[in-house]
């Protein structure tokens, strides 16, 4: 339910049991939809500078334009654009729920964006609504095309900050507890029992997560939290990613070869395949390797402490630890 008056918080109300659902995701789409509003406004967006540099000049303008339609300069983001985030959620999953997304929601997200806006943007979207099928149609066209041009070359560096967040944020849980966690997300957040209180500029509310838990997803794109909270949406708490300067976009250096003249061939190329958790089977395979190989080397490592090991179930994960990701240069 919505709140009045001068309070903007948004509360996730959680019960005893949904405290355990508090799960991470990555979001393609919203760091598209934010990526669109930096390219419209870059001078909002500092820590975006570099970044903005090489893409700018490689914006597609049409389809650039039609995002921009759809996404607006600030406040409300239509959901059709952003799909439930995942852990291993990647941008061609993302425009596949797009092309698939309902007809009925996806027009009433554009009903929401005509309401915000006026003149020649308010009758564009209004013709939108009318035929949602064929605005489905030019809005995956359109995200297909702007996220080849700006994102996808940037993605491997904006991929790795995130999933580095998300590393950071579960070892806190880990070492000091989920409150501690949730304390430090962003200044905007804050823990209370039972309950996650985010405040904002332009929106309160009291949400009951009524068993489905919670998502908190980190963004590189986005100055400040936002939230999803209309069913039937997962509950969702976008914050910004830890470690972002305006040099995050610049190419990684080529550590390859360096880890390759430290660790070994092997054992360096089964941590650069640790981007997240694997088994030693997916080890083996990305690496090539026999499995009795990679389970050798995986045991060096986290003798070095350079990787993590932790059962699921009949499986054992394998990730890199802190310092792995340093060696590593994510």
């Amino acid at each position: 339910m919505p709140r009045t008056g001068g309070d903007r918080t948004v509360e996730f109300r959680l019960a005893p049991d949904d405290v355990s659902a508090i799960r991470f995701g990555v979001s393609p789409g919203h760091e598209l939809a934010h990526a669109v509003r930096v390219l419209a406004q870059p001078a909002y967006h500092p820590l975006q500078w570099g970044w903005l540099r090489a893409a700018r000049g490689r914006a597609p303008a049409r389809a650039l334009g039609l995002l921009t339609l759809l996404v607006g300069a600030d406040g409300y983001l239509p959901d059709f654009l952003t799909s439930t985030p995942g852990w291993d959620l990647g941008p061609d999953e993302e425009l596949e729920r797009l092309r698939e997304a309902d007809l009925g929601p996806l027009r009433v997200d554009l009903l929401k964006r005509v309401d915000r806006t006026d003149g020649a943007d308010r009758r564009l979207l209004q013709a939108l609504a009318d035929d949602p099928a064929h605005a489905r149609g030019l809005a995956v066209d359109a995200w297909r095309q702007v996220w080849d041009a700006v994102l996808a070359p940037s993605w491997p560096q904006l991929e790795r900050i995130l999933r580095a967040d998300i590393g950071a944020r579960s070892r806190r849980v880990t070492t000091h507890g989920l409150g501690t966690m949730v304390d430090t997300l962003h200044e905007a957040v804050t823990w209370a029992p039972d309950a996650v209180h985010v405040r904002l500029r332009l929106h309160g509310e009291v949400l009951d997560c009524a068993g489905s838990g919670l998502v908190l997803v980190p963004s590189v794109m986005a100055p400040r939290c936002s939230v999803v909270t209309e069913p039937p949406a997962q509950p969702t708490l976008f914050y910004p990613a830890l470690g972002i300067s305006e040099r995050w976009a610049d190419d990684a250096p080529d550590t390859s070869g360096a880890l390759a003249d430290l660790l070994g061939a092997g054992r360096a190329g089964v941590l650069l395949a640790l981007r997240g958790p694997l088994s030693t089977s997916e080890v083996a395979a990305a690496g090539g390797l026999a499995v009795s190989t990679a389970s050798h080397h995986l045991a060096l490592l986290r003798a070095a402490r350079l990787v993590d090991s932790s059962r699921d179930g009949p499986r054992v994960l394998h990730e890199r630890t802190p310092l792995g990701e340093a060696l590593v240069g994510g």
